[in-house]
């Protein structure tokens, strides 16, 4: 009974409090809008939103072109490939990067407004404010890009259509419901916010007063490191907003988009621009053929734009090292890949050049044995052999861990990991890279030979002095009499396009230059076999299946559905 009364009691005392409003809840320890006024950083913060879901080397999306396999049944690039893109699923989407769109107009908007002191320095408050308003312009730019680079297309009556280009902020309630753009309105959009980027921003963030741009004379110099010094090194800047302009331009130029002279001027002249503050053909990287595998490589040597390299890890070893060296062996190159690849000399590889179907890599271009793990190679502790006889690591052996091509991947892996069998690692650093030099010298070549051939020049540099010096770094023997054979624009067109391929493989590039150059995404996928005697050759390890439409990918169903504006690409 003295247990019950003293039970009664509690409860009564708890009614009470409860009664007394003891309980009513507090505020919620959350952060408002209104306060960015009074903390910059959480302003900040907002603009931060603009540097996630950028788009650097690792999305493999090879998958789905004439350079690799995956052997994973699931994966999305290899289903993509078989015929199941449609627009409800199209794993090259990218519409979600309206998302970071959204915040980069919600940080202008508030930064606009000329609430945010950014420093009781009236100077260092100016440098912050055109640096931030930069970068939000720059980054909104770049994500739109990638919605329009996944989505433009031509409508059902032939009209090539960009996207919707959203420069306020709407609320969750507001008018979503707009009409996509013509694609060349899209472009214009995209280079005006660039440019507007590039004004604000400090061409290269540094400490040096050398280095610092003109315009920013009779700035304080302890003011100026505060808010462009080195420590914001790897966020956008003038030099990044111009090689992204060239991208774009190069992009808006192409075959299956407006075909313009006029945009190929710009790729051209805005990437010599950036190339020549670098000694244009001389300052091609020496690092450039494995920029990957160096902790040390910084931007600003190869790697012109990258994210922060992070701490030791196995992740991308573990999903393409060969099976017998503990890995899942997922992507594949194709013999279609590998066949790219010149003789050592800059020839085509074909029989008349020397190619031996049984001896097929030897004297090739030695940028093959650094990219393909090819049959026999020794990689990743072990001693891979794809042929009969190889084990685990032969063609076929183990489904979704084995060869489908005969072919492992090498290029951007990390040499020096390794993966053991009782579970310890020894990992690597890695880096996301966003844009490589090597990337804007390839523009640069695309675009002049566009203009005006092999050897028209742009600001100094032509196309044949940028091939010539990408092949001399890859070891092509010199002197490179196959490049000096080429004099018309078509026969140098297809050699830019496969130094191209070769340079930029595996970094996501193919899938997106086979669909502006026009070509054919259903060529088949091609493996080589050793069959303990001899070479064979399989022509049909995959059989791509894409609508005769998919040069213009959909717009996701769900949002033409919700969206009465949005007008789908024919065909979807």
């Amino acid at each position: 009974m003295k247990n019950l009364i003293k039970n009664i009691l509690i409860v009564l005392v708890f009614a009470g409090m409860i009664g007394c409003d003891t309980f009513e809840p507090i505020d919620e320890n959350r952060l408002e809008f209104d306060d960015i006024s009074v903390f910059p950083e959480r302003a900040e913060g907002i603009l931060l939103n603009g540097y996630t879901g950028l788009v650097s080397q690792y999305s493999f999306s090879e998958a789905a072109t004439d350079d690799a396999v995956n052997n994973k049944l699931s994966n999305g690039y290899k289903r993509m490939a078989l015929g199941e893109l449609n627009a409800q699923f199209n794993p090259a989407a990218r519409w979600n990067s309206y998302e970071r769109v959204f915040w980069m107009n919600r940080f202008l908007q508030i930064i606009n407004a000329g609430e945010i002191v950014w420093s009781r320095q009236d100077d260092i408050n100016k440098l912050f404010y055109d640096r931030l308003k930069g970068e939000a312009l720059g980054l909104r730019a770049l994500h739109h890009f990638y919605v329009l680079q996944a989505h433009a297309g031509k409508n059902a009556s032939g009209e090539l259509l960009g996207i919707p280009y959203f420069t306020e902020f709407i609320e969750a309630d507001g008018n979503f419901n707009v009409p996509r753009l013509s694609f060349e309105a899209t472009i214009q959009a995209i280079i005006k916010d660039l440019d507007e980027a590039i004004a604000l921003l400090p061409t290269d963030y540094t400490n040096s007063a050398a280095d610092i741009d003109a315009k920013y004379a009779g700035i304080n110099i302890d003011s100026y490191r505060k808010v462009n010094g080195a420590q914001n090194s790897l966020r956008l800047s003038g030099r990044i907003a111009k090689a992204l302009k060239a991208r774009v331009a190069l992009f808006a130029a192409s075959p299956s988009f407006l075909n313009d002279q006029g945009y190929y001027n710009t790729a051209a002249n805005v990437a010599a621009d950036v190339l020549n503050t670098i000694g244009g053909v001389a300052g091609l990287s020496p690092n450039g053929l494995e920029f990957y595998t160096s902790d040390s490589n910084v931007q600003g040597d190869e790697m012109l734009w990258r994210g922060t390299i992070g701490g030791n890890s196995v992740t991308y070893e573990r999903r393409m090292f060969p099976p017998s060296v503990n890995g899942t062996g997922e992507i594949n190159p194709t013999h279609n890949f590998v066949m790219a690849f010149p003789m050592s000399d800059g020839t085509p590889a074909t029989q008349a050049n020397g190619f031996d179907p049984q001896a097929p890599y030897a004297n090739r271009d030695p940028r093959l044995e650094k990219y393909v793990v090819l049959n026999g190679a020794s990689f990743g502790g072990g001693t891979i052999n794809t042929g009969l006889g190889g084990g685990i690591d032969r063609l076929d052996s183990i489904p979704e861990f084995s060869t489908t091509t005969g072919y492992y991947l090498k290029k951007l892996l990390q040499p020096e990991v390794r993966i053991n069998s009782d579970g310890t690692t020894s990992g690597k650093r890695h880096a996301n890279v966003y844009f490589r030099y090597t990337e804007l010298f390839l523009i640069l070549a695309e675009a002049a030979n566009e203009i005006g051939g092999p050897d028209s020049q742009v600001n100094g540099i032509s196309a044949r002095d940028v091939i010539a010096a990408i092949r001399n770094r890859a070891g092509i023997t010199q002197p490179d009499n196959y490049l000096a054979s080429i004099t018309t624009k078509d026969a140098m067109r297809e050699l830019i396009r496969n130094e191209r391929r070769i340079e930029l493989s595996f970094e996501g590039h193919r899938f997106w230059d086979l669909r502006r150059w026009g070509k054919s995404l259903n060529e088949t996928a091609k493996g080589y076999f050793f069959d303990g005697n001899k070479y064979i050759e399989l022509p049909s390890v995959e059989i791509r299946n894409y609508q005769p439409f998919a040069t213009y990918m959909p717009i996701p169903n769900a949002e033409t559905i919700k969206f009465s504006e949005l007008e789908q690409n024919n065909g979807w």
